[in-house]
């Protein structure tokens, strides 16, 4: 399952344009099209953003997205995040844990990670 949200992150970055990315069974038709880059992709910075704070447009697409994956899928992605200590890391100084991320988006080597607080 690692190898898989690794693909769809690359395959996320490659876009060009943001794009949200989770750990999903099946990728959607763009990513699919899309062969990846690289297989290294390198993350030089790290956000995280509440979902709250998002313009509305944003804030609906985020949650469009996340009313498609499964809980199987997003409990893969927070697993990933875990085992990346600068997420981890990043996470911790705004409070939070992996288990308030609810999508990820990776564009020119900054890894956003976006929270749903209560």
């Amino acid at each position: 399952m690692r190898t898989l949200t690794t693909s769809i992150l690359v395959a996320a970055l490659s876009l060009g344009t943001p794009a949200f990315a989770l750990a999903q069974g099946t990728p959607s038709q763009s990513e699919a099209q899309t062969p990846p880059a690289q297989s290294n992709t390198a993350i030089r910075s790290i956000q995280v953003v509440d979902v709250k704070e998002l313009e509305p447009a944003a804030r609906s697409q985020v949650e469009d997205f996340v009313a498609h994956t499964d809980e199987k899928d997003l409990q893969s992605l927070r697993k990933s995040i875990d085992a990346l200590p600068q997420a981890a890391t990043a996470l911790k100084a705004k409070g939070l844990n992996s288990s308030q991320v609810i999508a990820i988006n990776i564009a020119d080597g900054v890894l956003t990670m976006f929270a749903k607080t209560a």
